[in-house]
């Protein structure tokens, strides 16, 4: 398991539920960072009930469309994490609103694209060099998360390959389109930070039931998120680049 951890969008469904297993684990992260855009705000009330019972639990504001408030969250990360640099960046924040071809705006296409490109890309950004640190300090060659890795939360509804399978059951126009555009950021960063030592994979984690998934869907969260983390704990230069589920199996671009 890394030694460290920064999770996006972890107050609710799968961003709180990493959170949970990640502390729950036999040896857990001696630092484990939970973002939010309001840490102090009702919607984050499980997740301050977390990191009173954990002291290696610290929760972060960050808003990911807002560049002062990730730098703000990169420099407190940098202060607790000295020279050791972190090990593991899971860009989990995103939205999933209604949109069709029929409804969809430019104010909605960009919007999303706001949250679910340009936030990871921008988060990224301010936390590279202490992915760059963790990198130089492991004792480890290998690619792998332990060393140093950039995790992003894509979907299977991002792939243009398998779209005709799964089109007229979920339009979502705005999100499948900046999940695809997430799925290039992937492959950019993978060739970009290669030779930093820093793993960029891009991950599926199931049609799971929380508020973007809603009650119908196949996975419980709690069986989703422990399929990431057998998945995180396996991943190589294999997956370097690459689209994968929380099953590990690979997914077509």
């Amino acid at each position: 398991m890394p030694e460290s951890v920064l999770v996006t969008g972890a107050n609710r469904g799968i961003g709180l539920e990493l959170v949970k297993q990640l502390l729950g684990k036999e040896r857990p992260p001696k630092t484990l960072f939970a973002t939010c855009r309001d840490p102090q705000g009702p919607g984050a009330q499980e997740l301050r009930a977390l990191a009173s019972k954990h002291p290696n639990l610290v929760i972060l504001k960050l808003e990911a469309t807002n560049p002062a408030s990730i730098q703000s969250a990169a420099k407190e990360a940098k202060s607790r994490l000295g020279d050791q640099g972190l090990n593991l960046l899971i860009n989990n924040a995103g939205v999933m609103p209604a949109c069709t071809l029929e409804s969809a705006t430019a104010k909605d296409m960009l919007d999303v694209y706001n949250i679910n490109l340009v936030g990871p890309m921008l988060v990224t950004k301010a936390f590279l060099p202490l992915l760059k640190r963790a990198a130089q300090a492991s004792p480890h060659k290998a690619l792998s998360c332990g060393k140093a890795a950039i995790i992003n939360m894509s979907t299977i509804l991002s792939s243009i390959e398998k779209t005709p399978e799964m089109y007229h059951s979920f339009p979502v126009i705005s999100y499948r389109c900046s999940k695809a555009a997430l799925n290039m950021l992937t492959k950019l960063q993978s060739m970009g930070y290669k030779e930093e030592g820093i793993l960029c994979t891009a991950i599926h984690p199931g049609w799971v039931k929380t508020d973007l998934g809603t009650e119908q869907a196949d996975l419980t969260v709690e069986e989703s998120v422990a399929g990431i983390l057998e998945v995180l704990s396996s991943l190589s230069e294999k997956h370097h680049g690459i689209l994968v589920t929380w099953e590990g199996k690979t997914l077509p671009w």
